[in-house]
């Protein structure tokens, strides 16, 4: 199924639904929700998936994991979509909060098929073994340090949030704490209460995850360092490596790590 809402066939009887969906550049999906759980794969783009406790920056052939009745909203980064609804039924290990991870070549495979299959597939059918294979695969997937947690308390939050749209590796707590008008100790106590990290332990995953964007667009390596603020780009890189696992030029070139061969 192509471009249609999953309201539309939400009441079908099948445990897997897949539809793909083709986003317009920076496209915001506004808050809404799920009955279903959904596994949202990003074919092509960066997305950032927001709840009332975290984001999530996705980029391209990674995927995030939505539990039932989360609300959420999406930014798109030149996205296109490919998303499997499950039935909380058929998942019941699914967990409780937004999860990024990891998508093996099968498991991308067969996401793709299944957005080409009729959605009201017969039982004991090929396309009802290539669902159950997916669920199978689904268990064993990898989870990734893409997640960004959010404070609940509005002043700091919307801090939090006007930093994301332009991050500076650099910026200081001194400018948080005469924006809210606290102590740095202050600052401190709310940011381990609100994230379970520090100042420079946010700032710095904040940094990281939003260069996914750059990173995924190809932007070189040395222009990512400078526009976040890094001193050099091995700064930026030893960075990157800490966080991630690996260094920026594993998520630079989409061909690399996306479709390869098949169109999205």
């Amino acid at each position: 199924m192509r471009n249609i809402p999953v309201a539309a066939v939400d009441d079908l009887d099948r445990a897997v639904l897949a539809i793909g969906t083709d986003y317009s550049e920076d496209h915001l999906l506004a808050w809404h929700e799920h009955r279903r759980a959904q596994v949202l794969y990003a074919a092509a783009g960066v997305m950032r998936v927001e709840t009332a406790d975290g984001s999530w920056t996705i980029p391209t052939a990674r995927a995030v994991l939505i539990p039932s009745r989360t609300r959420h909203q999406v930014t798109m980064v030149g996205v296109s979509t490919r998303s499997l609804y499950v039935e909380p039924a058929a998942v019941p290990w699914f967990p409780a909060r937004c999860q990024a991870v990891d998508v093996s070549a099968l498991l991308r495979e067969l996401i793709l098929e299944a957005v080409e299959m009729e959605p009201r597939y017969a039982e004991h059918s090929r396309d009802a073994a290539v669902v159950a294979l997916i669920l199978h695969e689904l268990r064993s997937l990898t989870p990734l340090p893409l997640d960004l947690p959010l404070p609940s308390e509005p002043p700091l939050r919307g801090l939090c949030e006007a930093f994301l749209q332009k991050p500076d590796i650099h910026d200081p707590p001194a400018r948080w704490c005469a924006a809210l008008n606290i102590s740095e100790r202050t600052l401190a106590r709310l940011f381990q209460r609100g994230t379970g990290l520090n100042f420079s332990q946010w700032r710095q995953r904040a940094c990281v995850l939003h260069s996914l964007r750059h990173l995924t667009a190809g932007m070189p390596v040395t222009r990512v360092a400078a526009l976040l603020g890094y001193d050099n780009p091995a700064a930026y890189t030893a960075a990157f490596k800490r966080l991630l696992g690996r260094p920026p030029t594993a998520y630079r070139s989409p061909g690399t790590t996306g479709l390869q061969g098949r169109h999205p």
